[in-house]
């Protein structure tokens, strides 16, 4: 069955999933970029393509969601697979993300609106302004001609991938998890979000501390920024000029504090109910 590690992007989906792969495919806890391979994305161009579906109709590899979920879980209806994704949680031209026959549960990453747009202008080497009307618009990302991402992910804007996500809180698989706690107290978090899945598997929580040592030690990103200069990140974006745009840049310098004022003003205008509710104001 799917969990899903949901977020809308640079959130911290990342970083939650190397911390995920360090833990639960090495055998000492020690990451490396390799490991994320472990963990796939959804929807991913690969596996519709390897499934004999037509990956130029967008409506047909919408209309099949479901059917790749459930092929993904027929090989093993009792394990665990985690599974990434950006898409908002929205039914498409009327067909569903997912299901609950698919599904065991949601984690959730959100992180604050002002730190998204930066993170998202200086990655995507795109201005301020173009940021801020991606996270604020309804959109979606990637699709055929995009060499960075094949897959045409319906991803919404900041606030209604958050919002619908918390769909999942009915059934009590939902897992929310701040960015900004997860940088903080990385392995409270951790163990919390361990404890989740444990109880939605309904298996014994058990964690092994020497494993979960290494993975705090090997996923801080002062080590993620040295592990890129020595390997090729494998997810990295290209620029216009065909190189690769370095991923882990700014970490904590990235507060989110200068923005300009009317951009500021404008995610307050548009996000201060989802903003107030996680505390951002």
């Amino acid at each position: 069955m799917i969990i899903w590690l949901a977020s809308y992007p640079k959130s911290g989906n990342t970083l939650l999933r190397s911390m995920f792969s360090a833990y639960l495919f090495s055998k000492d806890g020690t990451f490396d970029f390799d490991l994320l391979k472990n963990i796939k994305n959804f929807p991913d161009f690969g596996v519709f393509k390897n499934l004999g579906l037509d990956t130029a109709n967008e409506n047909e590899v919408v209309k099949k969601y479901i059917y790749v979920q459930e092929q993904i879980n027929k090989r093993d209806r009792n394990s665990i697979r985690l599974i990434k994704t950006h898409s908002a949680l929205n039914d498409i031209n009327g067909y569903p993300f997912t299901n609950l026959n698919n599904t065991l549960g949601a984690i959730y990453i959100v992180r604050d609106p002002r730190k998204v747009i930066l993170s998202y202008a200086n990655h995507g080497e795109i201005s301020l302004e173009e940021s801020l009307k991606r996270i604020t618009q309804v959109g979606i990302i990637g699709g055929p001609k995009d060499p960075n991402n094949k897959s045409v992910i319906h991803v919404g804007s900041w606030a209604s991938n958050y919002n619908s996500w918390k769909e999942f809180k009915k059934f009590n698989k939902y897992f929310l998890i701040k960015y900004e706690d997860l940088i903080s107290n990385p392995e409270e978090v951790f163990i919390d979000v361990m404890k989740f899945i444990y109880k939605i598997s309904n298996t014994k929580f058990k964690i092994n501390k020497e494993k979960l040592k290494n993975v705090l030690k090997t996923t801080t990103f002062d080590y993620l920024k040295n592990l890129e200069k020595q390997k090729v990140f494998p997810e990295a974006i290209k620029s216009v000029d065909g190189k690769n745009i370095t991923f882990f840049k700014y970490g904590k310098k990235n507060t989110g504090k200068d923005l300009p004022k009317y951009i500021n003003s404008r995610l307050l205008e548009t996000f201060e109910c989802e903003m107030k509710e996680l505390n951002y104001l």
